[in-house]
């Protein structure tokens, strides 16, 4: 599934090819995928201007001066700007199409298990945050809110295991299964702590540790991870420098020692059970 780097990286590639630009047009080529497509919504956005993108965890946010166009990758979508007259392949689901200076572009919707999603927010409904989807979700981690002190005081009645508390969503959002385990390596700390008993001293460090693992793979371009792919067709490469994820049995690069792994709320967990205490 894409995580936040991925959808970052996606919204870092999208936003010169829209940001001003006109919509001319919407297709859809089914009724909908994890939930239905907003009914009218091309009457919506036709002849509508584009004046921002946005990110909310892993929500793509398209603004407009009535509203918001909210996009999920789901578990294998993405996005990909293109030249109008492309033919659409099997699964190519939705097509923006919008003008500018330099002509017509198409930004097109790919996702083959269907569990994205479009929506649209409008000013009508209130700020974007209040969103159904939107107003759970904790802080940024990239954000000036988060901290290790707002971990510490968020978590003293948390018992939870700290990786199942950071892929909650509802203290630091984005932090998905990959972060997660990449982070608590980093800071050294073993993902089956309870979250209550982890000092503020050792928080400080996995705040850290998760905005540098966040910031480097969105530099790296993301993760290649099942069907994901930039807005340009290339992969992102942040996987080969995985310290934990993916690599159970092989020697921890720090002290040798097999990577293990278990499995938490259903997701794989990592780790080094030297490394992390």
């Amino acid at each position: 599934m894409p995580e936040l780097p991925e959808v970052e990286v996606t919204r870092r590639g999208v936003a010169p090819h829209i940001e001003g630009r006109i919509v001319e047009q919407v297709v859809f080529r089914r009724e909908g995928l994890r939930w239905p497509f907003p009914p009218g919504l091309q009457a919506v956005l036709a002849g509508r201007r584009i004046t921002h993108t946005g990110r909310r965890g892993k929500y793509l946010l398209i603004g407009f001066e009535h509203g918001t166009l909210i996009i999920h990758l789901g578990m294998s979508g993405h996005l990909r700007v293109l030249p109008p007259g492309i033919e659409p392949r099997k699964h190519d689901h939705v097509d923006l199409v919008v003008s500018g200076p330099e002509g017509r572009q198409v930004l097109r919707l790919h996702d083959p298990r269907r569990f994205g999603a479009v929506l649209w927010h409008g000013n009508e409904d209130g700020e974007i945050d209040q969103h159904l989807l939107l107003r759970g979700l904790g802080v940024e981690p990239l954000g000036d809110e988060f901290s290790g002190a707002l971990l510490h005081r968020e978590t003293r009645r948390r018992n939870a295991p700290i990786k199942q508390v950071l892929l909650a969503g509802d203290i630091v959002v984005g932090v998905g299964n990959i972060y997660a385990c990449e982070s608590l390596f980093r800071a050294g700390i073993s993902p089956k702590t309870p979250a209550a008993r982890i000092s503020r001293a050792r928080y400080d460090r996995l705040a850290e540790a998760i905005r540098e693992i966040l910031a480097a793979a969105i530099v790296q371009g993301g993760s290649t991870l099942r069907d994901f792919i930039a807005v340009n067709g290339q992969s992102g490469y942040f996987q080969q420098t995985y310290f934990v994820y993916d690599r159970a049995g092989v020697p921890c690069r720090n002290c040798g020692a097999p990577v293990k792994q278990i499995k938490q709320g259903q997701r794989s967990t990592f780790y080094c059970a030297q490394c992390q205490r």
